[in-house]
């Protein structure tokens, strides 16, 4: 144990082979998504190496004030990311996923990198920055899935939901059911990846650390955590951004949509 390949820029070239693969099969089929990859192929070095060689110095200066920064950044991005993805916008949705992304990140970061891990010192950049980076991916897939499926539960029933607000129900009682299947809908991801680890296929963390000359077994140990931790940031993230959005989208007058990013109205209802 300990022991890992290192891979050269050489390796790295060989490794381009592999898009070519695909390219030649994008061009083959007429699928037109040979400049795609290219393009992508190309981000993707570029970012991952910058990404690792900000990393690197992180790692040496080791600071925490560096790391917080790096985090902030972090969150920031995905919190934008989030945004970008929804595919229904509404006014105030920038400031839900921020506070949505922070809560999240905060709350189940906080208790694996200081209560399960005992990270220390507390900010050591080395398990700090990967913990938080899986929770803002994860979280970010999961409330995109919960907003799409809420707002498109509050555009299907509309009708239904301000017939209950019309008879004295209160705004989390119309919009429950919505929740719920919202919530459900950023969860089922995390739910299939659990089954399946470690029978159809090794999760990437247990994979790089087994790479990287980690013991088998402490591998699947930290696995385990990651796995939850995702389990737990997804539902929380998901449940806190479905009730931010329902404050901001469902009043006693009725429910108020804009979809698409593009300002227009695609529901206003008003109670009578």
């Amino acid at each position: 144990m300990g022991h890992y390949i290192e891979l050269t820029t050489f390796d790295l070239l060989l490794a381009v082979g592999l898009i070519v693969i695909a390219s030649s099969i994008s061009l083959a089929l007429r699928l037109g998504l040979t400049r795609s990859l290219a393009i992508a192929a190309t981000r993707c070095m570029l970012q991952l190496g910058a990404i690792g060689l900000i990393l690197k110095k992180i790692f040496q200066i080791n600071s925490p004030y560096l790391v917080l920064a790096w985090l902030a950044f972090m969150l920031f991005m995905a919190s934008r990311e989030a945004v970008r993805r929804a595919k229904s916008k509404y006014k105030g949705i920038n400031l839900d996923a921020l506070a949505t992304m922070t809560f999240t990140s905060l709350t189940v970061g906080l208790l694996v990198t200081q209560v399960i891990i005992k990270v220390r010192p507390w900010y050591d950049p080395q398990y700090v920055i990967p913990i938080f980076g899986m929770i803002f991916g994860n979280s970010l897939n999961g409330i995109c899935l919960c907003l799409d499926r809420f707002l498109e539960y509050l555009r299907s029933r509309q009708r239904e939901v301000e017939l209950a607000l019309c008879f004295g129900a209160t705004r989390q009682e119309a919009v429950l059911e919505g929740a719920r299947q919202a919530v459900r809908t950023g969860m089922i991801p995390i739910i299939n990846n659990m089954t399946v680890a470690g029978i159809v296929s090794l999760p990437g963390m247990m994979t790089g650390q087994i790479v990287a000359g980690a013991s088998p077994v402490q591998a699947v140990a930290y696995q385990i955590v990651i796995m939850f931790m995702i389990a737990a940031s997804n539902a929380l993230g998901s449940m806190l951004f479905a009730t931010l959005a329902a404050r901001r989208l469902v009043s006693n007058r009725g429910i108020e949509l804009q979809i698409g990013g593009n300002g227009n109205m695609a529901a206003k209802g008003a109670r009578p």
